[in-house]
């Protein structure tokens, strides 16, 4: 029988809903308490490191998210680190967990279509993980502004906005993996090893086997050519990791005096001054394809998860 009305009729709901259940949940506190802490003392950190420095910089606000104090990681690498957790938590029983508790059935009973469900549990978690990064970067740009009396320029917040938002779909690539396992595998705690599994090879390994897969290609050493083709092969092997990609995002948007991702040749650098900052909109289009990426390795995920929640059998 065709399906009478929107497939969406009821996403916003089931998104709200799953939202609220996140927010009051004992684990998305501890979790989001740990990410807390962890944050201000990554921005604290790069407070001191930036206090010590005498050189003039037109971007010196945006070093608040890039530059570390040891033994703590900068605010990016922390967030590159510890988000893809994040977004596992929350999706990694988004579907199983229904089957387990025995409310799916309940939940399909209701007046909307799997569509809706699917889509609201993603959304939900994706809105949780939108008013914490917001959050995170409220609260970096005021301790900045408090300790540095250093209010950020126009360029910055554009330019931090951006990369904000990349950040946001750095975390959906992992909130849809999880939410895809979670439809997969029946019990939660299997989905969340198998996440787990796949974020630690991806973000641990993946540097380590990117090496070695591009040299099985041959390489003359009297051709400089072939060097260079060999470490293309290895940057694209490397990409396959939403990490790198985050990296390399993260690298081009908070600091604009960055003009490549990969290796700078002089046709590049025709007209341009050495040490010059790049305008914000060409620093995203040289990103942009980074950007698709990951967008696209989110609805691919997401589409599996999809194919397979539409497929599964429900019963009472």
């Amino acid at each position: 029988m065709p399906r009478e009305g929107s497939p969406f009729k009821g996403v916003g709901i089931v998104a709200l809903k799953e939202a609220a259940d996140h927010m009051s949940s004992a684990r998305m506190h501890l979790v989001m308490l740990l990410v807390l802490l962890t944050a201000i003392a990554a921005a604290w950190g790069a407070i001191d490191r930036i206090r010590d420095t005498t050189a003039e910089d037109a971007y010196l606000f945006l070093k608040l998210f890039t530059v570390a104090r040891e033994p703590l990681p900068s605010f990016a690498a922390f967030l590159g680190f510890l988000l893809p957790l994040v977004a596992i938590s929350l999706g990694f029983d988004a579907v199983n967990g229904e089957f387990n508790r025995r409310t799916m059935s309940r939940l399909l009973a209701q007046p909307v279509y799997r569509d809706a469900i699917l889509f609201g549990k993603f959304l939900g978690g994706l809105l949780v993980i939108a008013i914490a990064l917001l959050t995170l970067w409220l609260l970096t740009v005021g301790l900045g502004i408090l300790t540095l009396g250093l209010p950020p320029s126009g360029a910055d917040i554009v330019r931090s906005v951006f990369w904000l938002i990349a950040t946001l779909f750095y975390a959906g690539v992992w909130l849809a993996l999880a939410i895809s396992f979670s439809a997969v595998i029946r019990t939660p705690a299997t989905s969340a090893l198998a996440a787990l599994s796949v974020w630690l090879i991806l973000t641990f390994f993946w540097g380590m086997i990117a090496p070695l897969l591009a040299s099985l290609q041959p390489v003359d050493p009297f051709d400089p050519v072939s060097l260079v083709n060999q470490y293309e092969l290895q940057q694209s092997i490397a990409r396959f990791s939403p990490q790198t990609l985050y990296s390399e995002i993260t690298g081009l948007l908070l600091n604009p005096s960055a003009r490549s991702v990969g290796p700078l040749f002089m046709h590049q650098l025709q007209g341009a001054v050495i040490g010059a900052p790049l305008p914000t909109m060409e620093s995203v289009m040289i990103v942009w394809p980074q950007i698709s990426c990951m967008v696209a390795a989110m609805l691919v995920l997401f589409t599996l998860a999809y194919v397979v929640f539409q497929r599964q059998e429900v019963r009472a």
